[in-house]
């Protein structure tokens, strides 16, 4: 006997997003997407970015409302409706009300929000972030960070040591793999609390550059590292996984920045580019506060 289908193909993804168009009287290309049967995918980054959306999910996503009710998403209006091609079994309610319904059949999910956003949350506060041993760089030179990192949807890229830039850079690149290279313990807690907490799925966390763990993930576009003496030696094992990686490197220390045009030279890295950031905000006596203001080198090979 062959297993049953349950994953949507084309011609029933599109048969589903026409009738709910019509259901909702709304046109088909304000609908975002996104197919999750078999996979794990970011759906709560993606719901958080976009006022209607449509998820495609089967049994091996059974527990689905209970997840999007604990990541605070009850209030959101939902309709749903059950089978593979489009009949009128539609109901709505809301995500609270759902959340002991489990997923055991092919299933469409049609969740509104009109409030929502839809934009890039780049520069996201801190207080967003969990609490624990991470001191978060502030907000705004993240936003010039990830501007700098020019993210696509499909990326992927490496972050060593730089959790809040980890999970900005997930939350965009919906469909790549941010490598989350968390060498301290407490900090790699800390990174997992985060992932959990924003609902991602495409972040993997490895413990150090070594032979071993590199070669358990994909090849990366560019990396972020947040320089320690350990510099050179984490550009000369990055480059075995990509000999043409493009990097940013993040340092507050004089001694570091003064060291890395010899480190550039020596792997053949050209470009170079050094640009300093400088941010000072007003407390609460209104006295202007001058936040830490790092280096950012920019090179590629």
């Amino acid at each position: 006997m062959s297993e049953q289908r349950t994953a949507y193909n084309n011609k029933e993804m599109l048969a589903w997003t026409a009738h709910f168009s019509d259901y909702m009287n709304t046109s088909p290309e304000k609908i975002k997407l996104i197919n999750i049967c078999g996979k794990q995918k970011n759906v709560v980054p993606t719901i958080e970015t976009h006022k209607r959306v449509m998820i495609f999910a089967d049994s091996t996503q059974e527990n689905l409302f209970y997840e999007l009710w604990e990541k605070g998403l009850g209030e959101y209006d939902v309709w749903f409706a059950q089978g593979l091609i489009p009949n009128d079994s539609v109901k709505k309610s809301k995500i609270i009300d759902m959340v002991n319904k489990k997923i055991t059949v092919p299933s469409v999910i049609f969740i509104v929000n009109e409030n929502t956003r839809e934009s890039y949350r780049l520069g996201m506060k801190n207080e967003f972030f969990s609490k624990g041993t991470v001191k978060y760089v502030g907000n705004e030179i993240r936003a010039v960070i990830m501007s700098m990192l020019n993210v696509d949807s499909h990326d992927t890229i490496a972050i060593v040591s730089g959790e809040s830039i980890v999970i900005e850079s997930a939350i965009i690149a919906s469909e790549g793999t941010i490598i989350a290279v968390e060498p301290d313990e407490s900090d790699k807690r800390a990174m997992e609390d985060n992932v959990n907490k924003f609902g991602l799925y495409n972040v993997m966390i490895i413990p150090d550059l070594t032979e071993e763990s590199l070669a358990k993930i994909p090849v990366p576009r560019l990396s972020f590292i947040v320089a320690t003496k350990y510099l050179d030696r984490d550009i000369e094992r990055l480059l075995t996984k990509n000999p043409k990686m493009q990097f940013v490197i993040y340092t507050l220390e004089l001694d570091i920045l003064s060291d890395i045009k010899n480190i550039f030279e020596k792997h053949h890295i050209k470009n170079m580019e050094v640009t300093q950031i400088t941010v000072s905000k007003t407390d609460k006596n209104s006295v202007f506060v001058t936040q830490p203001s790092p280096w950012l080198i920019s090179g590629e090979i």
